[in-house]
Order: C-alpha cells, then structure tokens, then sequence
C-alpha cells in the first residue's frame, strides 16, 4: 500500500513543471482539472498544498510522528481514491475531515481515548452507505452556503475568520499577521461567526420556503 502512495508522489515529482505552471490556479480549478482531464497530476498539487496541515492533524490526535506520516500516507491514498465521486465545495476544509475521520478509526482500533472534539459522528466509513450519502450531501451543502456566507464578510472579519479557522492561527498570531489588537481579532472573529450563521439560516430558511 505504501508504495502505491510512493509511486503517486514519484510519478507526480516527475511533471514538476505542471505544478509550476498551475500552483496559482485554486483549489476549485485544480479539482476541475483534475476531474475533466483525469490527470493526477493536478491532485498531486492540492496534496502538497495541504500536506502540512494534514501531518498536523495526525500528529494532534495520534501523538506520534511515524504514526501520523503513516496516516497522511493513508490520507493520500483515500483522497486519490475518492475525491472523484463527489462534488466537493471546500477542498481544505473536506481533506481536514478525511484526516481527523482516520484518526479517529486508527484511536478506536487501538483502543484509545477519542479527544472531545471528535463527539457528534462518526467516520463516513462507519456508517450505512445510505445515511453516509445524505449526511455527505448535507455537508457538502452546508459547507458550500459556509463559504459563502464567508465571502459576503467584510474586513476585518473575514480576514480574521480565514485566519482563526481555516488556517488555524491564534489570536496572538493573527494579531500580528494583520496589525490590529487582540481585543479587534477577537471581536471580529466572533462577530463573523454569528453573521456566517445568520447568513447561512438565512438562506436555509429561504430554500425550504
């Protein structure tokens, strides 16, 4: 299995060009270019792009390094193998779920403690194909209306929010990123949270009307 992954990154490395050429185009093109063209190549992209982030969320929940570059391995392989079938609103924030779900079947087989913040569901492949499909397109709707709402915030705000929850900042270094005081982060970061969600219900209420 871990050579299927080190052949992916090995034949990726070789088209390095590629990602010179398109490592400014989003998430969203690269998703699209990578579905319309079958190429790999443009998956590859987004792995590296994320590769950071994703060894950071295994290694919070597994505690140990070679366990949690085993698992992004393991990460890599399941994206590769499934980011084709759906449609996918937010890359990040989809990967970010892949990575924390293995975790917390990688702690259950090992019977570990599962962190708090893992309570309220369980892993796609823990659940009835059906219930997982809906659940699935009930996230990736509800994440398409998050990032929305997103957009529509103004500065500070979404700066901020970016910041805090998507690149997972804190006050401190967000403060000092954008040059305003820790009271201003903090307020801005809560006051765009209740304007996502009032934006969100919103909309919400305006579909099932």
């Amino acid at each position: 299995m871990n050579l299927w992954i080190f052949s992916f990154l090995a034949s990726y490395k070789k088209h390095i060009r590629v990602q010179d050429r398109n490592n400014h185009l989003t998430d969203q093109q690269l998703l699209a270019l990578c579905k319309d063209t079958d190429n790999n190549q443009y998956l590859g992209i987004l792995l590296q792009r994320y590769t950071l982030l994703l060894l950071g969320v295994c290694m919070k929940y597994l505690k140990n390094e070679e366990e949690a570059r085993d698992a992004v391995q393991q990460v890599f392989i399941k994206v590769i193998k499934e980011v084709k079938k759906y449609e996918i609103t937010f890359f990040k924030s989809w990967v970010y779920m892949v990575a924390k779900n293995h975790c917390l079947m990688e702690l259950r087989k090992r019977h570990r403690t599962v962190p708090d913040d893992f309570a309220g569901g369980l892993p796609a492949d823990e659940q009835d194909p059906i219930d997982q499909r809906h659940e699935r397109d009930g996230k990736e709707q509800l994440m398409g209306l998050v990032e929305q709402g997103l957009s529509q915030l103004q500065e500070p705000q979404k700066q901020c929010v970016t910041l805090f929850y998507l690149e997972k900042k804190s006050y401190q270094e967000i403060a000092e990123q954008t040059g305003v005081s820790l009271m201003q982060v903090k307020s801005a970061i809560q006051n765009g949270k209740r304007n996502i969600k009032i934006w969100v219900e919103k909309q919400q209420n305006q579909h099932a009307s």
